[in-house]
C-alpha cells in the first residue's frame, strides 16, 4: 500500500486545469464533510438557510461547493462534563439538529444514518444531514445512554474532547487512564454491536492505541490532520495514520489554520487562549478576531496535508473533516463550503484524477460506513 502511494504521488505534476474541468469533477463528486460544528450555531437561532457573511456553512454555500452529506457536530463543551448536565446539553444540540435544520428545511436536507441513506438523499438532490458526538463523557459512562443517542441518528462519537473523560484521555488534558480503561473497552465494543463510528480525534496517542487493538470495524478520525507538517497534538503521527489505514480506517483532514500550517499553530498561542477565553463559543467573532491578529494557513497548506496522508496511509484512507464554524481560523482560499472548487482544482493541478478525489471527497467514508455497518450486522 505504501509502495502504491509513492507511486500515485510520484506521478503528480502541475497542469493546467480549465474551468470545465473543475466543475465537471465539482458535480460528479458526493462530497461528505464529517465534521461541522454549524449547530453551535443553530442553538443561538441561527437559520442554515439564511446567508451568513462571517461564518462557512449556510445552505448557499452548501450548494455551490455541492456539498452532498454533512455530519453534523452534537459538541457537548467540557464545562458541562457533569452527570445530569452532560447528556441533556447534547440532546439539546441533537435536537437543533434535527428540528433546526432537518425539519426546518425539508426541500433541502434529510436526515440520514447508513451509506445507502446518504447515497439516497443525494440522488434526490437533497443534503444527507448526520449527526456525530463529539466528547464521550456526553453519554456520562453509559452504554445505555449511548444507544439512545445511537437511536436518535448519532452515527460516531469523538472518544474525548479537549478533556480526558472517566474511561479515555484526551490529548489535549493529563492522562488519566494511560489509554482507555476497562469501561471504554466496552464502550468502544458497544459502538462496534451498533455501527456506531468510532472517532479518535482528539484522543491521546495511548487511546488512538487502545482503540486499535479492541475496535473490530474500522475508526476514523473525524477532523485530524498530519502531526508531520504540523506538530500540533490533536494531529496524527505517520505511525498512526498508517495503523488506522492498515484496518480500514480514514483521516478526514481538518481545515484549521492552527492543524495545517506549523506557522499558524506557533503564532501568539498566549492570545489565541485569551481571545478564546473572551468569546467563549461564539465561534463567528473569535474567527474574526483571530483572522485579523494571527498568521493564516493557506489552500495549498491543506493540499499539502491531503498529499502527505495519501502518501503515508494510501489514497483509500483520506477524507475531509473540515470542522467549520468550529474553528478561529480558516484557510485563506477555503473559508466556506462555496470554495471546495479551488480544492478541486488544486487537486487536479497536482495530478490527482477525478475518481481519486471523489475518493478523497466521499468514497472513502461511504467504503468505511458500510464495513461499519456490516460489522453491526454480525
Amino acid at each position: 500500500m505504501r509502495v502504491a502511494a509513492a507511486l500515485i504521488l510520484a506521478a503528480l505534476a502541475a497542469r493546467a486545469v480549465s474551468d470545465a474541468d473543475v466543475m465537471r469533477v465539482q458535480n460528479s463528486v458526493l462530497l461528505i464533510d464529517t465534521h461541522n460544528d454549524a449547530p453551535m450555531k443553530v442553538l443561538r437561532g441561527f437559520d442554515i438557510a439564511s446567508e451568513d457573511p462571517r461564518g462557512s456553512t449556510d445552505l448557499a454555500k452548501l450548494r455551490a461547493g455541492n456539498a452532498g452529506a454533512i455530519f453534523f457536530a452534537a459538541y457537548v463543551p467540557a464545562k458541562h462534563a457533569t452527570v445530569g448536565d452532560s447528556a441533556a446539553y447534547c440532546r439539546r444540540v441533537i435536537q437543533g439538529i434535527r428540528e433546526g435544520i432537518v425539519a426546518r428545511h425539508p426541500r433541502d436536507f434529510v436526515l440520514a444514518g447508513t451509506a445507502d441513506e446518504i447515497e439516497r438523499a443525494h440522488a434526490q438532490g437533497k443534503i444527507a444531514a448526520l449527526i456525530g458526538i463529539e466528547g464521550g463523557h456526553a453519554i456520562e459512562d453509559s452504554t445505555k445512554v449511548l444507544r439512545e443517542f445511537y437511536d436518535l441518528g448519532v452515527r460516531y462519537m469523538t472518544l474525548t474532547h479537549t478533556n480526558s473523560n472517566n474511561w479515555a484521555d484526551s490529548s489535549g488534558d493529563k492522562p488519566r487512564h494511560v489509554g482507555l480503561n476497562e469501561l471504554g473497552r466496552r464502550i468502544v465494543g458497544e459502538m462496534n454491536r451498533l455501527g456506531m463510528m468510532v472517532d479518535v480525534s482528539h484522543v491521546s496517542d495511548e487511546t488512538f492505541r487502545d482503540v486499535l487493538a479492541v475496535s473490530t470495524a474500522p475508526v476514523i478520525a473525524s477532523h485530524s490532520s498530519c502531526r508531520a507538517l504540523t506538530n500540533a497534538k490533536r494531529n496524527m503521527t505517520d505511525d498512526m495514520i498508517r495503523a488506522m489505514a492498515e484496518k480500514g480506517g480514514v483521516i478526514q483532514i481538518n481545515f484549521n489554520c492552527a492543524f495545517v500550517s506549523e506557522t499558524a499553530r506557533k503564532d501568539r498561542p498566549a492570545q489565541r487562549e485569551a481571545l478564546s477565553k473572551k468569546f467563549g463559543e461564539d465561534m463567528d467573532k473569535l474567527r474574526a478576531a483571530a483572522e485579523k491578529t494571527f498568521a493564516r494557513a493557506t489552500l495549498a497548506d491543506v493540499v499539502a496535508h491531503i498529499d502527505h496522508a495519501v502518501q503515508v496511509g494510501g489514497i483509500d484512507h483520506v477524507g475531509i473533516g473540515s470542522d467549520f464554524d468550529g474553528v478561529d481560523c480558516a484557510p485563506v482560499g477555503l473559508e466556506d463550503y462555496s470554495k471546495f472548487p479551488a480544492l478541486t482544482r488544486a487537486l487536479l493541478e497536482r495530478g490527482y484524477t477525478a475518481e481519486q478525489i471523489r475518493k478523497i471527497y466521499g468514497g472513502n467514508t461511504l467504503r468505511l460506513m458500510r464495513e461499519v455497518e456490516r460489522v453491526a450486522r454480525h
